[in-house]
């Protein structure tokens, strides 16, 4: 058997997704979410143009009214045709009703005509609105929610799909309104005809309504059931297609294999499809059985009255038809209801999307960090990412001053980066206090602390402008030609820009016509002119120069120390030759600072940070240890 790539076993559900105990969804309590899902869309619709909203709502009462007044106006109209008395006299009295009828429907085409007008103007004002709450609330959320994988998941459903929904009830609920009111009027129109027909109709109105809501409700729980493998359905087809993965997909014949894992995961989804559907189909079978028994109900009670004598001809004429158009109001209103209740769901993700963001946004505070300060202090600082079993950092303590260079070392895992975003309240600690002078990061305003720092990211953000802006978005609000020449100069940028074909006003993106693509090592050129320009009092690099040349290396480190000769500067990285003249240099591992001290120090003391350079050394002496770092058992005797 072979073995699964990307599998969906045992992966676990994301929290909002879950059902409590593995029950199923109660009927009940999900028919109850409905008024909130469409309180929902009429309270956005109200505050993206409460005039529209108001105009949808009075044109769509009128038309139901119009329809019912039609309905009643035809009963004229059988009356004056059907009663004793010679032929074309009882056309002649039937003209009147008959003319309120055509006018009924001239005034009911004209209403759905301003029906139109209305909804084609209010439904893109609502789905802007929509996704302006969406983008904001995501904007505004912490750099470490993103970190959270339930969150990214609710992120992509609630702005996805709750968009989508939102934009589609509001069409619903307009089919909702004006269905209901047309189905109200035949239902009036017939009880008052005879109240025996009104039972029956709504029986038909019922079954409907309950079928429609039971299969909304299963194919609610499939989709909860199957988040979590359309998820890795769609990691699979993101490997199996995307670029990025494309060179060792091929180098490595995976084609085939991920194919098959692929088809493996669709295969699993589109037999739980196919139940669902089956068991959609008989509940609906049973909807249309009832409904049907209805409407059987309300034909023989009609005929019995037309028998018996309880009812006239042409009264009967008019029942059949405001009982035809009771059907047709049900089946569009119970279209409405069903894709409202499908879509309640989806909403409330959107809802629930709105509310964790908002407990998850950055906040603010009167309290300002300092521009540039005197000290960073770190008390018993740990901390631990949203969903993991262990801390990455523990108990940490440490003090850096204004202008000092710290590195920060050791093996991958050790907690290096997270310590640089800790420092800098990119990450806010999970326990212990992280001071700038004597300020709080806990109580400061994270604008004011974020202001003040500058990140050279080991895998820079692709920006998708030109690359000019690619720099100078380290500072919009800086406008500093010269300063820009010297960031691109120092961090080897311009070697970069003289390899584009409109210099720095080509757009680093494919997305665009005439657009270019960089390779790892000039995109990350590209992120420390961006963090050099931004000039900022305390500078994180977490492995500037991972893809870099020796020479590309070296000019970068050279530019960095001259940078950093008035900046607190965290320096991250593996590469420890680059690090030997950092003012000091804090070695971690699992999450604790084992050692700190100069090279030479930590040199001399033959600890952790010795056993890592004599590693790295021994590559430049032929593959040989020091006897020191032999007799610690780095190496083993040949």
């Amino acid at each position: 058997m072979s073995t699964v790539l990307i599998g969906v076993e045992n992966v676990a559900t994301p929290k909002w997704a879950r059902r409590r105990g593995g029950t199923s969804v109660s009927l009940g309590k999900a028919i109850k979410s409905l008024p909130s899902a469409v309180s929902m869309v009429v309270r956005l619709a109200w505050r993206t143009s409460p005039r529209l909203t108001l105009m949808a709502g009075v044109v769509h009462v009128l038309s139901g009214c119009v329809t019912a007044f039609g309905l009643l106006a035809t009963a004229d109209v059988f009356s004056a045709l059907l009663r004793e008395g010679p032929t074309p006299q009882r056309v002649v009295e039937a003209l009147p009703a008959l003319a309120v009828v055509v006018g009924s429907f001239v005034v009911r085409a004209l209403l759905d005509t301003a029906v139109a007008a209305v909804e084609s103007s209010l439904r893109p004002r609502v789905t802007r609105e929509a996704n302006d709450e969406v983008t904001a609330v995501l904007v505004r959320a912490q750099l470490l929610a993103f970190e959270d994988a339930d969150f990214r998941e609710l992120a992509r459903q609630g702005g996805r799909r709750g968009v989508r929904s939102l934009e589609s009830s509001l069409r619903y609920l307009a089919d909702l309104v004006s269905g209901g009111i047309s189905l109200i009027a035949a239902v009036v129109t017939v009880g008052l005809l005879d109240p025996w027909l009104a039972p029956a109709l709504l029986l038909a109105a019922f079954a409907n309504a309950w079928a429609s809501a039971r299969a909304s409700k299963l194919r609610y729980e499939h989709f909860l059931d199957s988040v979590t493998r359309n998820t890795r359905k769609g990691v699979v087809e993101e490997v199996a297609t995307d670029r990025d993965f494309a060179l060792e997909r091929h180098a490595l014949t995976l084609q085939e294999r991920l194919l098959a894992e692929h088809r493996r995961i669709a295969d699993s989804l589109m037999a739980d499809e196919i139940r669902m559907a089956h068991r959609t189909n008989g509940v609906r079978l049973a909807g249309r059985a009832l409904a049907g028994v209805g409407t059987a109900i309300a034909y023989v009670v009609l005929g019995v009255l037309l028998h018996t004598g309880g009812m006239e001809l042409a009264l009967a004429g008019t029942a059949v038809l405001a009982m035809r158009t009771g059907f047709s109001s049900l089946a569009s209103t119970t279209r409405a209801v069903n894709s409202l209740y499908e879509d309640s769901f989806y909403i409330d993700f959107y809802r629930k999307l709105l509310v964790e963001g908002a407990e998850r946004a950055q906040g603010s505070s009167p309290v300002t960090a300092p521009e540039d300060p005197g000290e960073i202090t770190l008390a018993d600082v740990s901390f631990t990412y949203p969903g993991a079993s262990k801390p990455a950092l523990r108990e940490v303590n440490l003090t850096v001053a204004r202008g000092e260079v710290v590195a920060l070392v050791g093996e991958n895992g050790s907690g290096k980066t997270t310590l640089g975003k800790v420092l800098t309240g990119l990450y806010p600690a999970s326990s212990g206090t992280v001071r700038w002078d004597d300020v709080d990061l806990a109580e400061a305003d994270p604008h004011s602390v974020h202001s003040s720092i500058a990140v050279i990211a080991q895998d820079p953000a692709q920006w998708p402008m030109t690359a000019r802006h690619n720099v100078t978005v380290g500072r919009l609000e800086r406008e500093d030609d010269e300063a820009w020449r010297e960031a691109v100069a120092k961090s080897g940028a311009d070697e970069v820009l003289a390899t584009l074909p409109a210099g720095p006003d080509t757009v680093l993106s494919r997305q665009f016509n005439d657009g270019q693509d960089l390779s790892g090592g000039q995109w990350q050129r590209m992120g420390i002119a961006r963090g050099m320009y931004r000039d900022a009092a305390v500078l994180v690099a977490d492995e500037p120069t991972a893809a870099l040349d020796a020479k590309a290396e070296a000019r970068v480190f050279e530019g960095l120390r001259e940078a950093t000769a008035r900046r607190t500067t965290i320096l991250v990285t593996h590469r420890l030759a680059n690090i030997r003249n950092a003012d000091r240099i804090v070695v971690l591992d699992q999450g604790r600072i084992v050692e700190q001290g100069t090279h030479e120090e930590l040199m001399a003391s033959r600890g952790h940070y010795f056993e890592l350079f004599e590693l790295q050394a021994a590559a430049y002496r032929g593959g040989l240890l020091s006897s020191e770092a032999s007799g610690k058992g780095l190496v083993k005797p040949a």
